[in-house]
């Protein structure tokens, strides 16, 4: 296993709205001052949070797949499509922007909480489709339970949400000492953010571990496939995003 941690001090930030809106960027976009700025196809993830409520005006994405998962409080999407959505907690809006859209956004409290991730589809095309967005509840996904452990599935198999891109994510609570495995595949990453309390992961090898505390970023990799252990030190929430290293299309070049 090889591990690398990035903790909160080198995520990015952001703030709209006059301050009522601020963000911890993990993986930021070029100058935001993001230690990580792709993942594979993987290369925006904001972590927001408005005490009361924020707003983001009307503005332009196109091409890109992007998601908006509820941890807390209420999100109200409305766009050019003429289409007006609003989810709650544990809820996903999915966006994929194809040829082109405007959108504006509001995040509602107290203590609104969420991720706006962005993935990167084959430019080629994506640019040809036309724009869609999808809107699905916390009930709508699959969900397994075990004493002290949930683990839910947002993105992948046996998930509503229809992604191009080949990307898993799972919100995964661990209550303290439980433990759960992942089996990490040769050519992929495994994002994970540690949204509430601290834990372990383990590779295989004896002594093969890495500690991670609240707030911290992990990347996770593997020259062989491998089946790794997560383990909660305390009460445990974690975001996963498991990714390949290389999609098999090219990737919108960065720039400097």
């Amino acid at each position: 296993m090889k591990g690398t941690l990035y903790p909160p001090e080198m995520h990015g930030r952001g703030i709209y709205d006059g301050g009522k809106i601020t963000e911890s960027k993990p993986i930021g976009l070029s100058g935001e001052g993001s230690a990580v700025t792709r993942v594979g196809p993987l290369f925006y993830w904001s972590w927001f949070h408005s005490p009361l409520e924020g707003y983001i005006g009307l503005h332009p994405h196109q091409g890109f797949e992007i998601i908006t998962y509820m941890i807390q409080g209420r999100a109200v999407h409305s766009d050019t499509l003429g289409i007006t959505s609003e989810v709650e907690a544990g809820g996903l809006q999915l966006m994929r922007t194809g040829s082109g859209v405007r959108h504006e956004e509001r995040f509602i409290g107290p203590d609104a909480e969420g991720f706006q991730i962005w993935f990167e589809p084959l430019l080629r095309d994506s640019l040809k489709q036309n724009p869609s967005y999808r809107r699905y509840q916390h009930k709508d996904f699959h969900i397994e339970r075990e004493d002290g452990i949930v683990r839910k599935t947002v993105i992948g198999d046996r998930s509503p949400a229809d992604l191009s891109v080949d990307a898993r994510m799972y919100d995964v609570h661990l209550q303290e000492g439980k433990s759960i495995t992942y089996m990490l595949l040769q050519g992929r990453v495994l994002t994970a953010l540690a949204v509430r309390g601290s834990g372990i992961w383990n590779g295989q090898t004896e002594g093969d571990q890495l500690q991670f505390h609240h707030k911290d970023f992990v990347l996770l990799s593997s020259n062989a496939n491998e089946l790794l252990s997560l383990t909660a030190s305390e009460g445990l929430r974690m975001i996963l995003i498991d990714v390949p290293d290389n999609p098999g299309y090219p990737l919108y070049p960065k720039k400097p």
